[in-house]
């Protein structure tokens, strides 16, 4: 930004006030979700006033005016107003397909992560950035040296979780899986693939692969219990691929895994992976990359920042991964850019 501040921009900041303002508009879609406007919309078969939404999800008419004002001012619900009646809110077809829950595109799930673990988190980002550390136990009273068991620390965090990565699936994984063509890796296994929501899109790409999520016996066991699992063949086996043994595969499939560890835990993971495969088998690293100019993407660099609050591991470039894979004996690699969030890489054993 700093090389392209135009004239009006040094006159009056309307873009750094508009960075200055951003997390207040994060903030007006959180309490919408938590509050369930938009499910209560997309129910309605009317527009609804503010009050007639306030009385229904039991809030104060004035501040939930001010809400749904504030969701209009961004573009996320409509409103009409007679002149001499009340103005009268209904949702768009953005909130009816992303932001209400048990849509089948929902973001909600995501939504409430990033409100009440990752807020929270960012409010202790100072003391991140000074430390080098995540802020677990600062925010939440929780030890930080386990980053995993901070982050399960109880069966409600879990699911939290894994609502979390389900819903990042709903947008990205169709791309992600397709942007190699894998089908020819018979037996794919998707180690850390908590809901099996990216395992399915692997099911539906390539169904004459065979499909397992990996995962801890706690996380498997809530998946099959809270997530309804399609008819697929995928299968769950559960164990921990950092302390017992890695299941023989074609294919490993690392889907936002490996931004979570330091680069000494990725390497020996990754060297683990390479004994396990078979040979002319291959990995998949699904990661947002950064540029190697380190001039962006702009969510690459703020999802960083995020692996140093909550984790122990960071964002990287494509090299910083090629390098981590041919160290630990892959060859052939090959990166994806698939314009969106998430980005793919594929090397070979």
């Amino acid at each position: 930004m700093a090389e392209h501040l135009s004239q009006s921009e040094l006159d009056y900041p309307f873009k750094l006030l508009e960075y200055f303002n951003g997390f207040r508009v994060s903030k007006v879609i959180f309490s919408a979700c938590e509050l369930g406007v938009f499910e209560l919309l997309l129910k309605s078969q009317d527009a609804m006033s503010a009050q007639h939404v306030a009385q229904e999800l039991g809030t104060s008419v004035d501040g939930m005016e001010r809400l749904l004002d504030a969701l209009v001012g961004i573009e996320i619900l409509e409103v009409e107003r007679a002149e001499g009646t009340a103005a009268l809110y209904s949702s768009s077809d953005v909130a009816n397909l992303y932001l209400a829950k048990g849509s089948a595109k929902s973001l909600h799930d995501m939504i409430i992560y990033q409100s009440q673990t990752i807020y929270p988190l960012w409010n202790n980002m100072v003391d991140a950035i000074r430390e080098g550390r995540n802020q677990y136990e600062k925010t939440f009273g929780l030890p930080s040296d386990d980053v995993f068991q901070a982050i399960y620390s109880s069966e409600e965090e879990m699911l939290k979780f894994m609502g979390l990565m389900n819903s990042s699936w709903v947008l990205d994984g169709h791309d992600v899986v397709t942007a190699f063509d894998l089908s020819c890796f018979q037996r794919i296994i998707d180690l850390g693939g908590c809901t099996g929501a990216l395992a399915n899109e692997m099911a539906r790409a390539y169904p004459a692969s065979s499909i397992t999520v990996f995962d801890l016996p706690e996380v498997v066991e809530a998946a099959q219990k809270h997530y309804s699992q399609e008819d697929n063949g995928v299968a769950f086996q559960s164990g921990d691929f950092f302390r017992g043994d890695i299941p023989s595969a074609d294919l490993y499939v690392l889907a936002r895994i490996v931004h979570d560890w330091t680069e000494e835990k990725c390497l020996a993971l990754l060297k683990k992976i390479y004994e396990a495969c078979k040979p002319g088998g291959g990995v998949l690293l699904i990661e947002a990359l950064l540029f190697e100019n380190r001039r962006g993407p702009l969510m690459v660099q703020i999802f960083s920042l995020n692996m140093l609050v909550q984790a122990e591991g960071r964002e990287r470039s494509p090299s910083e991964y090629t390098n981590m894979l041919n160290k630990s004996g892959f060859h052939n690699v090959q990166v994806c850019r698939t314009g969106k969030s998430y980005d793919a890489i594929l090397a070979i054993r």
